[in-house]
């Protein structure tokens, strides 16, 4: 398929009919929910209920929709996994999440097939693109013949817990993210809230463009499923297909990362000039620091409709800021939304005050609470009188606007992706040859931050640094495999004996801005 056939595809679809796109696919949200109801009665008759689990390693399609909406008559959970990772890694979430289901596209299964826990049942949905010679294993059951059977759970699709999210944590093994239920009211406030945020609202189009197993797009694509919102889902981001899409369904809201900027602004003008985006009013971004560059130039080209947020998946948004706020404060991710509170404190939990440096503590007071899956102590481990933080260092000006400047721990965030620098250098460690080694983020235009590492290695071994590579690779993501790999006598220690990655990272940096 070429640049732009997605769209023409797509376009062939009534303009004037409202539902869920994506690819050559399209559902109204009458047929939506009814499938959704035909797979709450399969988990249903599987045993799922209130509190229970239920995996989805699925791509993004309607039946990523139409699963994660399934388990919310049963009041269970969908625990969305991040189809990049390894076999070892969905391991350790399947089994610590306690899901008892897992729904997985056709030709993603296998992936887990050697890993998945003992009594997990094995939900199988056939993909667009699959190979024709894929087979189920012995024991699965099928996604359509949920949808075939007619039978359709008859309780509401709204009351139940959000997505248990996973997200790196301070140990370097991703954290789930449960968050307990809330009331009528709370539910309400939460979605006004993420409508004003986001833009979301009843007759709006959109176009979601990142991956639904993330906690933004994720809660966004069922916030717009509620409101009914004509919604295009794209299978995987590519820039002029992006434009295409925009033009062709005339999208009015969308939600976006940096690196998304970066690879739009990076097509030649001509390009750009060719797709009508006079339907957009509202492009908001998160997720990850945006290079003020990368910003003033989408502001530029697209007008004064470019927005920001800033928050993590245990706090949802915190702060928001418009394009005249930006501009006026660049550099900033904004200032509290009604309801949030944001402090700067010391290492002693002393609060700071504007232009002072320290660990950013914050909460919304609507949004529900949460702990981490199986783990209370973790969740302990962030809060501060009630304030939570997701481990950034940053300071508040006079104005009460929030910016970023270094963080706690030694997350790499490359493409909106969170990446724990201690999983990746637990796992070089396992190498006979490496005696250390220290993984931190690097300058990458497009990416924002791309992934190096300096390695000490044993008194007479060698290593290649496509061995190195290669390594994490068979245990890990392959895009946790770094780039840049550089070999040292020794690595600069602190008088404690930790690594000094400040050393080592700021020559990477200089003379550049870090985008953290």
């Amino acid at each position: 398929m070429t640049v732009g056939d997605e769209a023409k595809i797509l376009a062939m679809a009534p303009p004037q009919e409202i539902g869920v796109r994506c690819g050559a696919r399209f559902t109204t949200y009458p047929e939506l929910f009814e499938h959704a109801g035909h797979a709450a009665q399969g988990l249903s008759e599987l045993g799922i209920g209130a509190g229970d689990r239920v995996a989805v390693l699925l791509r993004n399609s309607i039946e990523f929709l139409e699963a994660s909406i399934a388990t919310v008559p049963l009041g269970a959970g969908a625990v969305p996994l991040n189809w990049h990772c390894s076999g070892e890694e969905l391991a350790y979430m399947l089994a610590d999440s306690g899901a008892r289901v897992l729904i997985a596209h056709d030709n993603l299964w296998s992936t887990v097939s050697e890993s998945v826990p003992d009594g997990v049942t094995l939900v199988i949905v056939p993909s667009d693109d699959a190979d024709m010679d894929i087979r189920p294993p012995a024991g699965a059951l099928l996604w359509r013949d949920w949808l075939a059977s007619g039978r359709s759970w008859g309780a509401t699709l709204e009351n139940a817990p959000l997505s248990i999210i996973y997200t790196s944590g301070t140990t370097g093994q991703p954290k789930g993210v449960v968050r307990t239920v809330p009331d009528d009211a709370k539910r309400e406030a939460v979605r006004a809230k993420l409508a004003s945020v986001f833009g979301i609202g009843t007759g709006e189009r959109t176009l979601i463009p990142a991956p639904l197993y993330h906690s933004a797009p994720n809660g966004y694509a069922h916030a717009a499923a509620i409101r009914e919102m004509d919604m295009t889902l794209m299978k995987r981001f590519d820039p002029e297909d992006f434009l295409a899409l925009v033009a062709e369904r005339r999208v009015t809201v969308v939600q976006m990362v940096p690196t998304m900027f970066v690879r739009l602004l990076a097509l030649p003008d001509e390009v750009r000039s060719r797709y009508d985006l006079s339907s957009l009013r509202w492009v908001v971004h998160g997720a990850a620091p945006c290079p003020p560059n990368i910003k003033l130039a989408m502001i530029r080209w697209l007008g004064p409709i470019v927005t920001e947020y800033y928050g993590s998946t245990e706090t949802g948004p915190i702060t928001f800021c418009t394009s005249q706020e930006w501009l006026a404060h660049p550099g900033t991710v904004g200032r509290p939304l009604e309801g949030a509170v944001v402090k700067v404190l010391d290492a002693e939990g002393g609060e700071l005050g504007p232009g002072e440096s320290g660990e950013i503590y914050m909460w919304l007071d609507v949004w529900p609470d949460f702990t981490y899956a199986g783990d209370a102590a973790k969740r302990r481990a962030v809060e501060r009188e009630g304030l939570v933080s997701c481990g950034d260092i940053g300071y508040l000006d006079e104005d009460g606007f929030l910016y970023l400047n270094d963080r706690r721990s030694d997350i790499v965030i490359s493409g909106g992706v969170n990446i724990y620098s201690i999983e990746i250098e637990d796992c070089l460690l396992s190498l006979a040859a490496v005696r250390d080694c220290a993984v931190f983020g690097v300058p990458d235009d497009e990416y924002g931050e791309a992934l190096a590492v300096h390695l000490e290695l044993e008194d007479g071994a060698t290593l290649t640094a496509e061995a190195v590579r290669e390594h994490v690779r068979s245990h890990l993501a392959a895009y946790k495999a770094p780039r840049v790999v550089e070999f040292s006598d020794s690595l600069p220690r602190e008088d404690s004996g930790k690594i000094f990655k400040r050393r080592l990272r700021e020559p990477y940096w200089a003379g550049r801005d870090r985008p953290i």
